[in-house]
This record gives C-alpha cells, structure tokens and sequence, in this order.
C-alpha cells in the first residue's frame, strides 16, 4: 500500500521547522541536555578555603638583665683615732708609721726632678779642695743625694739584721746603679727593706744592742731614730735642689701625686 502525497509533504514541512530551530536557537538544546546531564551526576566538591595568612610574630625586644641591688658605698677612709691606734700599736708599727711619711717626701722628691737635672749640684766646684774625714769634698749632686740615702737605708736594715752592712755609703756604696731608673729602683728597694726591719721591732727586742759602721753603737730603738733622722735630712736637702731649679716638691702641690711602684 502506498503513502499518499500529502504525508510526505508534512513530514517534510516537520523536518524543516526542526532544522530551522536547530539552527537558531543550539543552546536551548545544548542547555537543556547540558541539565540533563548535570542532574544525573553528583554535586561538585565546594571550591578549597583560601589560606588563611598568619602575621609573623611581633620580635619582642630582649629581656634587659635584672639591676643589680645597689651596694652600700665604702666607708671613707680616715687616720685611726688615737684610741684605734693604742688596741693595735707595736713598737715596729710607731716607727714604721712615721717612716712611710719620709719615705713618700723623698722618693716623690726623686720622682719630680728630670732625668737631666740629676747632675745638678749647688755651688759647683766649690770645696772640691777640701778633704773631710765622712762624706764627699764637694755637695752631693742630685743623683749622689738619691744614691747615698739608699746605700744608707740598706746599711740600717742590714745593721737592724744582725747583718753585715754596704761599705762607703757616704762616698755612694758598692751598688752600680747610675742613671735614673736604675737609682729610682735602688731608692724604692731600700725603703721596703728598711721599712721591713723597723716593722719587726718588739718590746722584746726595743733596747737590743747594735753594732755596725753606720749610726753605732746604738739599741734598737735609737737607730730606729737614726733612720728617720737621716732620710728628713737628706729630703730637706733635695727640696732646695728643686726649688732652685724653678719645681715645686710633690709634699708642697695641692694634690701631690702617689709614688711610682715601677721606673
């Protein structure tokens, strides 16, 4: 049996609507299977959560050491009393207390004067003549002065030992010493050891016997006297040396200077 014609004709006129549909709206079908397709598959995963930032921490600034605890100051120094001085006083200790007093006028005066103002002698080549039984014929230059008060000072110590003492101190002794340093270190030395046989003076020993060359017969406790004597003699000397070469003793400054331990 055989189609008739006009059902050819609407099948075709149907297939030429859907083409023209087709052709001018393609997303209405995209969209619609597109659907289709999304409602059969599972839900997307939600998009990752962006990370949070973190500042970086605040550097704090280092912990300051803890303040010490303030400390009481010193005590000021001060001479001892009378009283302090009668609890712990010795004979040795008396003697050696005024010692160190001349021991600081000589050296600080051995100390202040230039190395070329040690051949200095007042009244140059007078006496030069003249021949004494103790001591040299003409006055002692700077450096001759410095040089016999150590040679003495050890003789004493040596005398206060029981030792035998240097020759001819008053012509300068046997030690070599010559320039500057070398009779500023001499002159040092001899006070220490002088200072360290007055020092071990007891009430024992006080009216021992000496005998020697120098100062004697003599107790102990009279040439302990000698000692003090002989170095405050010889400084009185040595300041006229340097006044009359325009310097003021270190005893005679407003703020004399502490002595040198090494030269």
């Amino acid at each position: 049996m055989s189609l008739p014609k006009w059902f050819f004709v609407v099948l075709f006129s149907l297939l030429m609507l859907l083409a023209t549909l087709w052709i001018g709206c393609p997303n209405a079908f995209g969209t619609s299977l597109s659907a289709q397709q999304a409602g059969s598959q599972d839900p997307p995963p939600p998009p990752p959560a962006p990370p949070v930032k973190t500042q970086d921490p605040v550097t704090q600034p280092p912990t300051p050491p803890p303040t010490p605890a303030p400390q009481a100051a010193p005590a000021p120094s001060h001479d001892p009393t009378a009283a302090e001085l009668s609890r712990v006083e010795t004979p040795g200790s008396a003697v050696t207390r005024l010692f160190e007093l001349q021991e600081y006028e000589v050296r600080s005066s051995a100390e202040a004067m230039p190395a070329e103002k040690w051949d200095y002698r007042p009244a140059a080549n007078y006496f030069k003549n003249e021949k004494p039984e103790y001591g040299p014929a003409q006055v002692r230059t700077f450096a001759e002065q410095v040089k016999h008060v150590a040679c003495s000072n050890f003789a004493f110590s040596d005398e206060l030992d029981g030792t035998k003492p240097p020759e001819a101190c008053d012509k300068g002794g046997p030690n070599p010493a010559k320039t500057r340093t070398e009779l500023l270190t001499y002159l040092r030395d001899s006070f220490a050891a002088l200072k360290k046989s007055l020092g071990a003076i007891t009430e024992e020993n006080l009216y021992d016997p000496i005998e020697g060359p120098y100062a004697a017969p003599n107790t102990r406790l009279g040439l302990a006297e000698v000692c003090i004597w002989h170095a405050a003699d010889h400084y009185g000397q040595m300041t006229i040396y340097l006044r009359e070469n325009n310097i003021v003793p270190p005893t005679s400054r407003p703020d004399p200077p502490k002595l040198q331990d090494k030269y």
